[in-house]
């Protein structure tokens, strides 16, 4: 008759395994399914990075090697003129792009931010149902107030002007206030109410407490201000006809003609036009996915 142990190894909650007995091991299916998610996921990751290796590749060829079949990898004669070209006539372009960009970020950052918080932590009649609205503006196109748009601004004299590319966009920032709001949402509410106790006016709370937890969410606003501002090629092509107020869009298209395109020094152009988003995301990535995650939470 088997003996029942008692003592120490009883009160440490351990077990004797019979002798003979052998350890559970991981089934060897499961490690095939993580190898082989593994290689799917590099062979995603290499097809993402095969358009943007093309274009540094044909941005270093020259014209009549760009388009050639089959293509060759390997680069034995870098040709640099495609970036001399580029680089000659680029400047009023970017300081162009640079300034509105500028101007939507910081702009599109505040009236983010202040909205999110009236509508996730003030309490006001029809809050809930003023917010619904802004959502909905979000679904019409831009090109059905695009007349009506274009003969208000000429009445302000703001076409030809910078105006029409950073205004309404710091006005309306209906995917930045969604954002924002559902970030002021994920904080507690005792946060606002020992602030109130200890005599701490609203935008006091706003500045000093909520601003600094909500940093991650703030970085989103800006990285998607940044790329809408950065890629607008409609805004510039209606509402600029001068050349010194062209941005870095309108400069990629003037490669392309009617009946030819330099496609070299347009791929030059292309890469310098893609580094500085490649620079900011990577720099601001880490706040980028904890301000998208995290305002998911909590609707």
């Amino acid at each position: 008759m088997a003996s029942i142990e008692t003592g120490p190894a009883l009160l440490r909650g351990t077990v004797q395994r019979p002798p003979g007995s052998r350890t559970a091991r991981p089934r060897r299916g499961i490690r095939w399914t993580r190898l082989l998610l593994i290689v799917f996921l590099i062979l995603l990751s290499l097809s993402f990075l095969t358009p943007g290796f093309w274009m540094l590749n044909a941005s270093l060829r020259p014209e009549a090697k760009v388009l050639e079949f089959p293509p060759r990898l390997a680069l034995l004669h870098p040709e640099w003129s495609n970036y001399r070209t580029v680089f000659s006539s680029i400047g009023p372009y970017l300081l162009n792009s640079i300034r509105l960009a500028a101007l939507n970020v910081v702009g599109s950052c505040i009236v983010s931010s202040l909205a999110g918080f009236a509508f996730a932590r003030l309490r006001f009649v029809g809050r809930d149902a003023l917010f619904g609205v802004v959502l909905v503006t979000a679904i019409v196109p831009s090109v059905v107030y695009l007349l009506p748009q274009y003969i208000l601004f000429q009445k302000f004299g703001w076409v030809d002007t910078l105006y029409p590319l950073w205004v309404p966009q710091i006005l309306t920032p209906v995917f930045g206030t969604f954002l924002m709001r559902q970030a002021f949402k994920t904080l507690p509410v005792e946060l606002d109410e020992s602030a109130r106790v200890d005599g701490a006016s609203t935008f006091r709370i706003f500045v000093s407490i909520m601003v600094p937890l909500v940093k991650p969410a703030i970085a989103s606003v800006a990285i998607f201000s940044f790329l809408g501002s950065w890629n607008d090629l409609f805004g510039p092509l209606i509402f600029l006809t001068s050349p010194e107020k062209q941005t870095l869009p309108i400069f990629l298209a003037e490669f392309q003609g009617e009946f030819a395109t330099s496609v070299a020094p347009l791929m030059a152009a292309a890469t310098v036009t893609v580094v500085p988003v490649l620079i900011i995301f990577l720099l601001a990535q880490r706040y980028f996915v904890q301000g998208v995650t995290g305002s998911a939470l909590k609707g």
